[in-house]
């Protein structure tokens, strides 16, 4: 199999692949279900809980990671579009406990596809910026080295 964690960084996009050798539904559950997403999200030592989510167009994600000194930092992802098993869509960026977003906080346009290919799913994120410095902002939070961690984790548990 390819290297596992491939990613291009443009202007405004950073695009990540991934492949897993595993079923593409259980892939595809793992990116949408919260009782999934919770087990492998946030990079360890943190952990991923979600409040709610509706996973349905303008439905929305609503969870915070949690540090090992329970330090908290809330999300939310707001669903634009979904096509069953091969992509979806939506807005990315933190929030207070409430989901209320406010004028300073980063947020980044999100598209995610899933396809398979003899038994190895591949995801391919493209996380687009309103501009280069919030690119460079989300980068410097360490925003790669914690999804390469995540899907890691997701790995690990897509085995089991």
């Amino acid at each position: 199999m390819e290297k596992k964690f491939n990613y291009q960084i443009n202007d405004r996009e950073v695009i990540i692949t991934r492949p897993f050798e595993a079923a593409h539904t259980n892939v595809w559950e793992a990116f949408t279900d919260s009782r999934i997403l919770d087990q492998w999200w946030a990079p360890k030592p943190w952990s991923c809980h979600t409040k709610s989510q509706e996973f349905k167009i303008n439905g929305r994600w609503l969870y915070y990671m949690e540090g090992p000194n329970g330090e908290r930092h809330y999300s939310y992802f707001d669903y634009k579009s979904i096509d069953p098993q091969n992509s979806f869509s939506g807005m990315d960026g933190f929030c207070d406990e409430n989901g209320n977003i406010t004028e300073d906080q980063m947020t980044s346009e999100w598209k995610i596809n899933f396809s398979s290919d003899k038994g190895i799913c591949t995801m391919k994120a493209t996380c687009i910026y309103p501009d280069e410095e919030t690119k460079k902002s989300f980068l410097d939070t360490g925003f790669l080295e914690g999804f390469e961690t995540g899907l890691n984790q997701l790995e690990e548990l897509l085995k089991r």
